[in-house]
């Protein structure tokens, strides 16, 4: 890819399309149905353009010392910029990376390949059979990270589903998962429950104007059976280039409020976006 000229390919769910940034030299934003799924620069995989995957990356950050190899399982790939931000800041990690879309995942390997010694290994599978079949105590972290367009599908959502990521993760492992709301927040606060009832420690990072119910956007839920990291979580969200506040305890409580958990027979996608709200034109 010498010359940085789009991309247009139909996938198996959907037209996917890589764009070129002008301003960095092999960076790439990927869309689907023209909302925004990746960012990817191939010269510098631990640069991360969207603020939701930069506060994905603080959990990876923090969930064990400096440089310590991981075993992550990463549910939904698209141009697998979280797993190449591992392999550079842990080299040594093995991970496991679940896409359902395979021409996807053909267009990724084509045009944006992995280093031979990356250690991520992708798996063509739909997310909850693939968590179902994987040994119990694999994944030192698992992240979810899952979109049907611009909506979580609701088999992702649901009691089941956090139970067997608890059972997918060693004791100390985190969940951290990428979550789309708005106020009044009902499929965040679900979620909030759904993982509180698996989970003994939780805490949600978002930036504030989320929060305050002035936007839909995305929030990060991080769910362990151990103590999270909270101070250094605080600190490395409040010092990114968009600051993100790290709600817990008794906030974290009364976010929840009321909201029970996702029995499978009532689960359903997360709400849609607003029009415009992550499209990219063109």
């Amino acid at each position: 890819m010498d010359e940085p000229i789009p991309v247009t390919r139909t996938t198996d769910l959907g037209t996917a399309r890589l764009l070129p940034d002008l301003d960095r030299p092999r960076a790439w934003l990927l869309t689907v149905d023209g909302a925004p799924q990746s960012y990817l620069d191939l010269d510098d995989p631990t640069y991360l353009e969207f603020e939701y995957v930069r506060l994905l990356a603080r959990v990876l950050d923090t969930a064990a010392p400096p440089g310590r190899p991981l075993d992550v399982l990463h549910l939904g790939g698209g141009a697998l910029t979280l797993p190449r931000y591992a392999a550079a800041t842990r080299p040594g990690s093995g991970q496991r990376v679940i896409e359902a879309d395979g021409r996807l995942a053909g267009l990724i390997a084509e045009r944006l390949p992995l280093p031979g010694d990356a250690g991520i290994e992708v798996e063509i599978a739909d997310a909850r059979a693939a968590l179902a079949a994987a040994a119990p105590a694999s994944a030192d972290v698992v992240v979810g990270d899952v979109f049907g367009g611009a909506r979580i599908p609701a088999h992702l959502t649901t009691l089941g589903y956090a139970r067997d990521v608890g059972r997918v993760l060693r004791p100390g492992g985190v969940y951290a998962a990428n979550l789309a709301d708005a106020a009044p927040f009902g499929f965040l606060r679900s979620q909030l429950a759904t993982f509180g009832a698996v989970f003994g420690e939780m805490c949600l990072l978002a930036e504030p104007a989320v929060l305050r119910g002035r936007r839909f956007g995305n929030t990060v839920l991080v769910a362990s059976r151990a103590p999270l990291p909270l101070a250094a979580l605080v600190r490395l969200a409040a010092a990114d280039a968009f600051p993100a506040r790290v709600v817990h305890g008794a906030a974290l409580e009364r976010l929840v409020g009321g909201a029970v958990p996702v029995p499978e027979g009532a689960a359903v996608p997360s709400p849609r976006p607003p029009s415009g709200t992550f499209t990219v034109g063109g």
